[in-house]
């Protein structure tokens, strides 16, 4: 699926592309730059690749480029999907709301990274160009798009703090939620950052930490070319027996999946391996870009108490202490990272709602149920064990 429609008297033209194969690498990623590492040409290719991001899952690609003359200036990585399943922003109750209203909610168009929850999607400016410009021209693309499909809703999801302002401006609906993140308060190591904790639960994270020692279990941090061969292909067994243990519904990857990010994505690749007497016991991926740190999968291979708090928060906050990270977001749900120290942060989707009467509806209920999630956020964040309530996560 190729079409093009030209935009206006600005030599801006909007193209639509089904796959990333449609575009060079290089041009793509010099959108991204410093932003999300998720939304960079080789994971967002190899989830196509690996047939993760394909119609028959229910996820179709529908990538929108905006060229000036034959140079990219702009980009938004999109999907039509038939479901709601991989996004961690729930909105089965606003289909069923739209389907009371006699309106039908799928397909939809999504502007996310599939299967991923880390914060920093934003339409993809190249920086000599005027984003709110670009905002506006991708924008009135994707209606036009919307408007020819059918398409009830376009959401874009775990947008970055610093583009809401841009969406909004577009007309979009805001909702919040929220996740967890842990941000560096400038730590010589972790058992200054450990300081930071009131002292019941200062004790209670050294004896978990002791415990696992005391197992024969120590701590190796692998990246880049450094990573073992198999070791991307060991993840993916790990991964698939957590899902199988916990949440096989869940399970969005596969074999293919880490095999071609292993090929093309070890740079920004860190492994965290718990190991006793030479094997692998358990191990964390994580993706690290620049002064974020992003924790992804984990699995293990024997039921160690305490294991899992060490592998996936512990641990990755050392490293992050190490390699000079300032935000380490450790991935969706869990109130138990509160009290590994992580503070509960707003996640913000944007998204515009083409029929009137179920924008107004979405948009009161939203009013309210804004308020009582920042509200909620602050009251979690006043129970944390901490001497003193953590600094608000770096704004990106």
């Amino acid at each position: 699926m190729r079409s093009t429609l030209p935009m206006s008297s600005t030599n801006l033209t909007c193209q639509w592309v089904d796959s990333l194969k449609a575009i060079d690498r290089a041009r793509w990623n010099a959108l991204v730059a410093d932003g999300l590492p998720f939304l960079e040409w080789e994971w967002l290719r190899s989830l196509e690749l690996a047939g993760c991001a394909a119609p028959r899952e229910g996820i179709q690609p529908v990538h929108l480029l905006v060229w000036r003359g034959k140079q990219l200036v702009g980009a938004a990585p999109l999907y039509i999907k038939g479901h709601s399943y991989g996004e961690f922003v729930f909105d089965h109750a606003w289909a069923d709301a739209a389907s009371r209203l006699g309106l039908r909610y799928y397909p939809k168009l999504l502007g996310a990274t599939p299967f991923t929850p880390a914060t920093g999607y934003r339409f993809l400016v190249h920086p000599q160009e005027d984003p709110d410009e670009l905002t506006a021209r991708i924008t009135g693309a994707i209606d036009e798009f919307a408007h020819k499909n059918r398409i009830l809703c376009a959401s874009f999801l775990y947008v970055a703090p610093t583009e809401r302002g841009r969406f909004q401006r577009q007309d979009c609906l805001e909702r919040i939620t929220h996740n967890y993140q842990w941000v560096n308060g400038g730590y010589r190591d972790f058992d200054e950052y450990l300081e930071r904790f009131n002292a019941n639960q200062r004790r209670n994270i050294r004896r978990e930490r002791a415990a696992l020692a005391a197992e024969g279990v120590a701590f190796n941090t692998y990246t880049g070319e450094a990573i073992p061969s198999g070791m991307f292909d060991l993840m993916y067994r790990l991964y698939d027996d957590t899902c199988s243990k916990f949440m096989w519904s869940s399970k969005y990857l596969n074999r293919r999946f880490f095999q071609l990010i292993g090929e093309c994505f070890a740079h920004r690749t860190v492994f965290i391996a718990a190991e006793r007497e030479g094997q692998i016991v358990g191990m964390s991926f994580n993706v690290r870009k620049g002064e974020h740190m992003y924790g992804r999968y984990w699995g293990c291979t024997e039921d160690i108490k305490f294991l899992h708090f060490s592998a996936c928060y512990y641990e990755p906050v050392v490293s992050a202490i190490r390699l000079g990270v300032r935000v380490f977001d450790p991935g969706a749900g869990g109130s138990f990272k509160m009290r590994r120290g992580f503070a509960a942060t707003p996640n913000y989707s944007l998204h515009r709602i083409y029929h009137p009467r179920f924008r107004q509806i979405l948009e009161d209920h939203l009013k309210q149920a804004n308020r009582a999630t920042l509200e909620g956020i602050d009251d979690l964040n006043n129970d944390l064990p901490m001497k003193e309530r953590p600094e608000p996560a770096i704004q990106f």
